[in-house]
C-alpha cells in the first residue's frame, strides 16, 4: 500500500455518519420537549397575569381552550376618530390645490 493516509471503508463511514445523525435527531426531539414544556409554563403564567390583571384572554389561548377567567369583561375596542365633513372638505381642497401646484411645475 502507498504511504499516507490509510484508505476508509465507504460502509464504516456511512455507520459513523448515520450514528452521528441518530444522536443530532435526537438531541433536538429532546430540545423539542423541553421548548414545549417550557412554552406551557409560559402560557400558563401569562393566563394567571391575566386574569389577575382583569384583561381578556388572547385569541391563541381561546383557541387552544385555555380562557383563563371567564369573569373578565371584553376590553373595549380602540374607535378610530372620523374627519368631520368640513376638515374633509379642507382636506380635499388642499390637495387640489398641491395637485394643481405640481401639475404647473411640470
Amino acid at each position: 500500500m502507498p504511504p499516507g493516509r490509510p484508505r476508509k471503508d465507504p460502509n464504516d463511514t456511512l455507520m459513523k455518519s448515520a450514528e452521528l445523525i441518530g444522536w443530532a435527531i435526537g438531541g433536538l426531539e429532546r430540545e423539542i420537549s423541553q421548548t414545549r414544556e417550557r412554552l406551557a409554563a409560559l402560557t400558563a403564567q401569562a393566563a394567571k397575569l391575566r386574569a389577575r390583571a382583569g384583561m381578556r384572554a388572547s385569541r391563541a389561548a381561546a383557541a387552544s381552550g385555555e380562557t383563563g377567567d371567564e369573569n373578565v369583561k371584553p376590553s373595549r375596542k380602540r374607535r378610530r376618530s372620523t374627519m368631520s365633513p368640513e376638515a374633509r372638505a379642507r382636506m380635499s381642497e388642499m390637495m387640489k390645490k398641491r395637485w394643481a401646484e405640481r401639475r404647473k411645475g411640470k
